[in-house]
């Protein structure tokens, strides 16, 4: 076992081992709190689903926790409760995710409880089509919410059809799931291979150590898949439909997290969408009074990247809400003030102290920056990176790296005319 130290404070040095299976173990004591978290993230996300079972992985998610080891589905529940848990789970494109917040003196049963879920599980078949019904319902909801709508062909058409699936599945696929589909999938993925688990909050570091060696230092691992490639070009798609709205969503390719340039490419994100003084709400919103709301934000993968808007208005001020809110995209560099970026700062600055309150978010954080960069980020890094930004830097960063290459899709009455260096299509 091998142990890395990156230092922020005396108190809150954040430490690091290795597994001799190969699971990563992340701790950051926050000895101020009285609360412990820990964050576990398996590489077993959406794209490792076979094509045509789409949902796999979140059912699948779903089906672990329904008992494990010893403890029955309602054991399991019952056990959680009594240790204090907040817990949360999900998958995500690259990984399935279990988390908890809990008072500090349950974190050692809790990890012991979710190695046996991670490791164990019953998956028992009589409640498969109970789970079932659960994702389905999740997905009819989700297809009646125009704006989940938009932004998820959004999705695919940026990263492509593998990368761009919906973390929920297709209708399709969550009825083909087989109780052997579920099981296959658990085998092939559920592993310490690449696994990460993040603990912060009032906890001894080396006790943390001892107790993820005894919780999981059996766990067996196999290789780890490493993430496709991205597929998605330029294009604009319109989807039909009878709505008193329209909805207009688009993306363009930037940088992912941990690249150099991340945080001057976050800035002029930042100064463009963060807030209710940022320039698209500013000028688009309010000054214009062309929509309801308009933003803009980063999503990363671990090797992908891009930057994806929503603006909600009318089908008369549509057209011109697109026009505006890419025109005051690209013009971004024309008018960087001081003060803009010194806004941007103090609420990323913000943003950061709230997080040292919350053991849950700094688990969360530690175990996203491991497995996008292969290390965690101090908050101290963090808070250097951010102030050491001059308007210049953000300029010439925007300079060089212009949008391009936008995906636009709306939904309406009626389609829009996009840019004229993308094709287009209706559905």
């Amino acid at each position: 076992m091998r142990s890395i130290t990156l230092s922020t404070s005396p108190s809150s040095e954040i430490t690091w081992n290795q597994l001799s299976n190969g699971m990563t173990v992340l701790v950051q004591p926050m000895p101020w709190l009285r609360t412990a978290a820990f964050s576990l993230a398996i590489r077993a996300g959406v794209d490792l689903e076979p094509n045509s079972l789409g949902g796999l992985s979140g059912l699948t998610c779903e089906m672990v926790q329904r008992g494990a080891g010893s403890h029955s589905s309602r054991e399991l529940v019952a056990i959680q409760d009594n240790l204090g848990m907040d817990r949360s789970s999900g998958v995500s494109i690259s990984t399935s995710n279990f988390g908890a917040a809990m008072p500090a003196e349950s974190l050692q049963q809790a990890m012991q409880l979710y190695s046996q879920i991670v490791k164990n599980p019953h998956l028992p078949e009589d409640q498969l089509e109970d789970a079932r019904m659960m994702c389905l319902q999740e997905i009819r909801a989700n297809d009646d919410e125009p704006t989940h709508r938009v932004m998820q062909r959004l999705r695919q058409l940026h990263y492509g059809s593998h990368l761009g699936r919906s973390t929920l599945g297709t209708r399709e696929g969550i009825a083909a799931i087989t109780q052997n589909d579920l099981r296959d999938f658990f085998q092939s993925n559920y592993h310490a291979g690449d696994a990460i688990l993040a603990v912060a909050g009032k906890v001894d570091t080396q006790q943390v150590f001892d107790w993820a060696e005894t919780a999981f230092g059996d766990w067996k691992t196999l290789p780890a898949h490493s993430p496709p490639a991205a597929t998605g070009t330029g294009t604009y798609e319109h989807l039909e439909s009878p709505s008193s709205q329209t909805h207009i969503g688009f993306s363009f390719e930037t940088i992912p997290y941990g690249h150099p340039d991340y945080f001057k490419m976050r800035a002029g994100i930042g100064i463009l969408s963060d807030g209710m003084s940022s320039r698209l709400f500013d000028r688009v919103r309010e000054q214009k009074g062309l929509c309801y709301t308009v933003t803009a934000s980063c999503h990363s993968l671990k090797q992908h990247a891009g930057v994806f808007g929503y603006a909600g208005t009318t089908p008369e001020r549509a057209q011109q809400t697109l026009e505006v809110t890419i025109n005051e995209i690209e013009k971004l560099t024309e008018e960087l003030t001081q003060a803009e970026l010194e806004r941007w700062q103090i609420r990323i600055q913000s943003l950061l102290i709230m997080e040292q309150e919350s053991s849950a978010s700094r688990a969360s954080s530690l175990a996203s920056d491991y497995y996008q960069i292969g290390r965690p980020i101090t908050t101290q890094e963090l808070e250097t990176a951010i102030e050491s930004l001059s308007v210049q830097q953000v300029r010439d960063y925007w300079v060089a790296n212009p949008p391009r290459d936008y995906r636009i899709v709306t939904l309406g009455t009626s389609p829009l005319t996009p840019p004229s260096t993308i094709s287009s299509s209706v559905n």
